[in-house]
C-alpha cells in the first residue's frame, strides 16, 4: 500500500502508527463527549483497537481512508480526518474526529479542506458527502465552511443523520 501524506500549515495527515496513536485514540473512543454523535456510545480499548484497524484496512481495500492527524507544533496525534465508503455507505464521505482538547482551533476545517482538495483533484471525486448527526453543531459548522450543504437524510447503523454534500468546483 502506498503511504499518502498531506500537510497544512499546522497539521500532518499521515498513516496510522499503533505505537504513537493508539493510547490517545482509545481515550478518544472512551470519551462520551467525543463519541456522542459517532454511533452514540463509547468504545472499550478492544473496540477502539478494532476501529483503528478498520481505518487502516479501509486504506488497504479502497486506496483511501482516514489519516491520523498530527499537530506539527507538538508532533502529537490529535485525531482523524479522511474518507469512508465501506459497503452499504450512501456515497464517498469525508469526516473528522478530533480529541476534544483540540476543538475550536480550526484544525478540523483546515485538515478537511486539504483532504477535500485531495479528493477532488488527486483522486478525481466529483462529489463528496459528510454524514452528520442533526445535533452535532460543531461538525455541521465545519461542513458549511467546506461549502457543503444539506442534501437529505440517511440512516447509518440505526442512527438518522443529515447528508451534507459538495460538488468539485467547476463541475
Amino acid at each position: 500500500m502506498k503511504e499518502i501524506q498531506l500537510e497544512t500549515d499546522r497539521l500532518l495527515l499521515r498513516m496510522w502508527r499503533e505505537e504513537t496513536d493508539f493510547e490517545t485514540y482509545a481515550a478518544m473512543c472512551a470519551d462520551e463527549d467525543i463519541m456522542r454523535y459517532i454511533g452514540g456510545k463509547t468504545m472499550s480499548r478492544v473496540e477502539a483497537w478494532r476501529h483503528m484497524a478498520f481505518h487502516v484496512g479501509h486504506w488497504e481495500m479502497r486506496g483511501y481512508g482516514h489519516w491520523a492527524v498530527e499537530e506539527k507544533a507538538t508532533g502529537k496525534f490529535i485525531g482523524r480526518i479522511g474518507f469512508l465508503n465501506p459497503v452499504g455507505w450512501p456515497a464517498f464521505e469525508i469526516g473528522w474526529t478530533l480529541d476534544k482538547k483540540h476543538w475550536g482551533k480550526g484544525f478540523a476545517t483546515e485538515g478537511a479542506r486539504r483532504a477535500l482538495d485531495y479528493a477532488f483533484y488527486e483522486i478525481d471525486k466529483p462529489h463528496v458527502i459528510s454524514l452528520i448527526h442533526p445535533e452535532n453543531k460543531g461538525s455541521a459548522a465545519v461542513a458549511k465552511r467546506l461549502g457543503e450543504e444539506i442534501e437529505g437524510k440517511a440512516e447509518i447503523m440505526g442512527i438518522e443523520v443529515l447528508v451534507y454534500g459538495v460538488d468539485r468546483p467547476g463541475k
